[in-house]
């Protein structure tokens, strides 16, 4: 498929979900009691090792992919350790064949489940001065709420991990339904459009050929 077909999100909703703030309310006062899981616990363990003896900033790539953005991030932050989290081994196996970048910056992959790797990043106090999450799926059926990361019981560690976060979609409802959720959580936020030279994710290059306005969101979490 050329990069410029790309369709663009369709949806049976209108706006911000309409049970959106009933739940997220309930996630941010509930205690998220999921069991980790034994193959995420493994790999955190491994890469928590090397977090531990690195002496910079650590960033966090979720929701990653083939990691063709951790490795972009990497060459952006060269001082820095960007640690890319996806659960799809297919699509992290890809890397090697196809994106794969050895000349700049610092980067592993890792495949995790993040609704378990970001609990874990919160429980080992992971110093994190970036936490990307770039073009997740945006689950736009209006049932699956529950899917998207501010819709899912998770959410509240994504505020707890704290650094500058930064969210881009190009289906603004998923960005401005973040931004709302934050703002539950006591973080205002702003959304705005979003355009850069140059594509970071295979995504965001797909998108942007096809004439899709990409919509972002930032904030320092640490500085509240």
């Amino acid at each position: 498929m050329s990069d410029a077909n790309s369709r663009s999100i369709s949806s049976n909703q209108q706006g911000l979900n309409e049970k959106l703030e009933e739940v997220v309310r309930k996630h941010l006062s509930t205690e998220f009691k999921k069991p980790i899981a034994a193959h995420t616990q493994a790999a955190f363990d491994e890469v928590n090792e090397k977090v531990k003896s690195f002496n910079g900033p650590i960033i966090l790539d979720s929701c990653c992919g083939v990691g063709e953005s951790t490795a972009n991030l990497a060459r952006q932050h060269p001082e820095s350790l960007v640690i890319g989290i996806d659960k799809s081994a297919h699509r992290l196996e890809k890397h090697d064949v196809e994106y794969k970048q050895t000349e700049n910056g610092q980067y592993l992959l890792v495949r995790a489940d993040l609704n378990d790797f970001w609990r874990l990043v919160v429980e080992h106090q992971w110093n994190v001065t970036h936490h990307y999450l770039l073009y997740p799926n945006p689950w736009p059926k209006a049932k699956h709420l529950g899917r998207r990361w501010h819709g899912a019981p998770v959410f509240p560690y994504i505020v707890k991990i704290g650094g500058q976060l930064e969210v881009r979609s190009n289906w603004q409802t998923y960005v401005d339904e973040f931004a709302f959720a934050l703002g539950l959580a006591g973080v205002d936020v702003s959304v705005a459009p979003y355009s850069a030279d140059t594509a970071i994710t295979p995504f965001e290059r797909k998108y942007w050929a096809s004439g899709q306005q990409s919509h972002r969101l930032q904030i320092d979490l640490n500085s509240l």
